[in-house]
Formats: C-alpha cells, structure tokens, sequence
C-alpha cells in the first residue's frame, strides 16, 4: 500500500515540477521578447537585463515583471494592434470595391462626360464579371 501512494506522490509532483518549469519558461520568454521590443530602453539597459537573466533567472524575472510589467502589458497591447491595423489594411487592399462600388464609380464618371458609355459599359460588364 506504502508503494502505490509513493508512486502517487511522485506522479503529483513531477507533475507540479513539469508544471512550474512550462510556466516559468513562458515568463522568461515574454520577458526577453519584452527586452527586444522596446525602444525606449538603451542596448546597455537590455544587455544588463539579459546578463542578470542568465546568471540569476527566477529573481530577476520576478523584478523585472515586478518593475516594468504596466509597460510590458502596453507594449504587447501596442504590437497587437499595430499587427490588427496592417492585416485590415492589406484585407482592404486585396478586396478592393464591391462590384456595386465599381459600378457607382462609373456611372459618375459617365454622368460627368469623363468617360463614353461604351466605357461605361465596358466597366461595368468588368465589375460584374
């Protein structure tokens, strides 16, 4: 009976074990992408950071999340948003006009004098298409 609880325990907390190291591993990730990601800190400010990350680890991940967590969250928010920004503007590009915007396009066109109706209908038929 002792054997099977032993063995309970070991798989708890291995389990633990595996479970503090994944989440650790994710801070100190986020951590140096934080490192690289702003621009207001200097190269001798991240080279200090990363020297203290390579030596001292745990604490200096818990400082620097400690001292620069409201910035770290801001910056993350910022390259979000850039990144949403340049996906709606290159979805817009691509899409361009509906077919009812190309058409309406045209008949303006059309109703200035810029173009000739056969124009216009050649835009049309191209829209439609």
């Amino acid at each position: 009976m002792t054997n099977h609880l032993l063995t309970l325990w070991d798989i708890l907390a291995t389990t633990f074990s595996i479970f503090f190291f994944v989440a650790y591993l994710f801070i100190l990730f986020q951590v140096v992408s934080d490192l690289f990601r702003d621009h207001e800190l200097s190269g001798i400010s991240k080279a200090i950071w990363i020297i203290f990350l390579l030596f001292i680890p745990l604490l200096t991940s818990l400082v620097y999340l400690i001292t620069r967590g409201k910035g770290m969250a801001e910056r993350h928010r910022a390259q979000v948003q850039k990144s949403v920004s340049a996906t709606n503007q290159y979805i817009r590009e691509v899409a361009g006009k509906s077919p009812a915007e190309q058409i309406a396009d045209a008949k303006k066109l059309w109703d200035e004098g810029v173009i000739t109706e056969s124009e216009y209908l050649q835009l049309k038929a191209k829209a439609l298409a």
